[in-house]
């Protein structure tokens, strides 16, 4: 494969396509730059930030409340448009599912789901644009700038950063626990994480029980962020490895698998959405129930 007069190898394609636009302090001259490298952004530490991710993701939030705050302005009841018919029936789905899932009494959860569900489904939409085109333009407003293009990344999908999925599931476990505290007491978390799942009548081996509990509660509580963020980053990140190596096959052949699996993965991207989404319910009712 060629850039310009150069060739790169297949590896250096696939790195180049799975490495992030970042900023950070470069630890050999205290300066706080663009990487120009895979090793100088891990050099960079955990201070470093992810530029595309955060301005693709941002640029689609946005976007979402442009969007529905539009329709908004310009609901009515006599003639709907099709664009209010499409977002009146995906909350009509996000209220029909937040009424299966929630038994608590929260105003708070359906706004949440629903902007979940939306804002990821449009980042992981991104997976659908060709692999090469965005970068593409990342580049050449690199040049444009006066830098190299072989140091100019930007990774389109924000599903695909681990920082991103983490970011989205660690907000989301913080208000559990913070509901979980606001409903249930100090006292009745605590006794949640303490007092189950080996129970006794007998307050000497209820004692001797709680390191056993509280154990297993806190490696039980903590896999829910980890759990909740890796699923949804492992599936996005395969379906753009996908799409990088079939990127690198001949072009008659790449139109040949690329559109099936385009047609395949609005499928992942749907349903990613949906368990995330599905999740922030489940884990909102938990934190509202009582009576465990």
């Amino acid at each position: 494969m060629s850039t310009g007069n150069e060739t790169i190898t297949s590896s250096d394609y696939i790195k180049h396509h799975l490495q992030n636009l970042t900023y950070g302090q470069n630890p050999n001259t205290g300066v706080w730059e663009l990487a120009h490298s895979t090793q100088e952004a891990k050099d960079m530490g955990f201070m470093a930030i992810h530029l595309d991710t955060l301005g693709v993701s941002f640029i689609l939030g946005a976007l979402f409340l442009f969007l529905f705050y539009r329709t908004g302005k310009k609901m009515t009841a006599d003639t709907p448009s099709g664009i209010q018919n499409f977002i009146e029936s995906i909350i009509d789905f996000i209220e029909n599912n937040v009424r299966g899932s929630f038994n608590g009494k929260n105003p708070l959860v359906a706004p949440l789901s629903l902007t979940v569900f939306i804002w990821i489904v449009l980042m992981n939409t991104m997976d659908l644009v060709p692999v090469d085109w965005l970068p593409y333009v990342a580049q050449q407003v690199g040049v444009f700038f006066g830098a190299d293009p072989h140091h100019v990344f930007f990774k389109v999908v924000p599903t695909t950063d681990p920082n991103a999925t983490f970011g989205l599931a660690i907000g989301i476990f913080l208000l559990m626990l913070y509901y979980s505290i606001k409903i249930k007491g100090f006292g009745g978390f605590s006794a949640e994480l303490t007092l189950h799942p080996f129970e006794s009548k007998n307050i000497f081996v209820k004692l001797l029980l709680i390191p056993a509990n509280f154990f297993l509660e806190s490696v039980s509580l903590i896999a829910k962020p980890v759990s909740h963020s890796l699923r949804l980053f492992g599936n996005m990140y395969a379906g753009e490895m996908i799409f990088i190596l079939i990127a690198l096959l001949p072009f008659w052949i790449q139109w040949t698998l690329s559109l099936p699996w385009a047609i395949f993965h609005i499928l992942i991207i749907l349903l990613q959405a949906f368990i995330f989404m599905t999740l922030v319910i489940v884990y909102m009712d938990m934190a509202h129930n009582k009576e465990h």
